[in-house]
């Protein structure tokens, strides 16, 4: 086996809004011109948080840490539905939110605990025959999609002020947390939509530890291997 270099191993981004997962990905490989790049865990365009991205020999781990549990944090609009179940989606209905409390609120989430099976969205980069379902949902085609088996760990909300409710959930992976915030919302009878999200652990590591993206893209090459966790760190991880 060829001897290990300081850029073989994982990155802990903190993605800003904006972005896709496989763009970080694109600015890093050639910022750093690094031929074998990857990301563990896609987060879409407008979350934010850890992205783990895999350099060089890395790449080998991606699987092992994408099967990491997750933590997000983030927001929920109700009243409000989208054909995403998110804020980037088109508006498709808009009905009254109900009076309803933080501990009613809370209620509701503990029902969403445990194991489920999740469809996923159609505005999701899951392929159907190769051609992923967001680029046929934007041609109005909705296909059928094999639902998925996952887990929720802890679903709450800290605080709710009409029509937003800020929320905490630890997940297994491959969790659409829109589909979550979709689904409550039609549990409630008004609807509801993922207005931000951000990803704030990933197996063991933490946002807390990541770096914001244009720093790491202003780093020299010497200042980016002091931030680049080793292969066999991550082995062990």
């Amino acid at each position: 086996m060829q001897e290990l270099t300081a850029l073989d191993g994982a990155l802990l981004i903190d993605k800003p809004s904006g972005p896709t997962s496989h763009d970080v990905v694109d600015a890093i490989r050639r910022q750093f011109r690094i031929k074998k790049v990857g990301h563990c865990g896609t987060l879409d365009p407008n979350a934010t948080g850890l992205l783990i991205i895999v350099l060089g020999r890395g790449t080998k781990l991606s699987e092992k840490l994408m099967g990491d549990d997750k933590v997000y944090e983030g927001t929920m609009k109700f009243g409000e539905t989208t054909d995403s179940y998110d804020s980037d989606g088109e508006l498709v209905a808009s009905l009254p939110v109900p009076p309803i409390t933080l501990a009613e609120l809370n209620e509701s989430a503990t029902t969403f605990i445990g194991d489920q099976m999740q469809i996923p969205p159609m505005v999701s980069a899951i392929k159907k025959n190769g051609v992923p379902l967001y680029k046929l949902a934007r041609k109005g085609i909705e296909v059928e999609r094999e639902p998925r088996l996952i887990h929720i760990y802890n679903f709450r909300f800290t605080d709710y002020r009409e029509p937003i409710g800020t929320f905490k959930l630890a997940s297994t992976k491959g969790t659409y947390v829109r589909s979550i915030a979709h689904d409550l919302g039609q549990k409630l009878g008004c609807g509801a939509h993922l207005a931000t999200l951000r990803r704030s652990v990933s197996g063991k590591f933490d946002v807390a530890d990541a770096t914001p993206l244009d720093t790491v893209l202003k780093l020299t090459t010497a200042e980016l291997e002091k931030k680049v966790i080793p292969f066999f760190k991550l082995l062990a991880a």
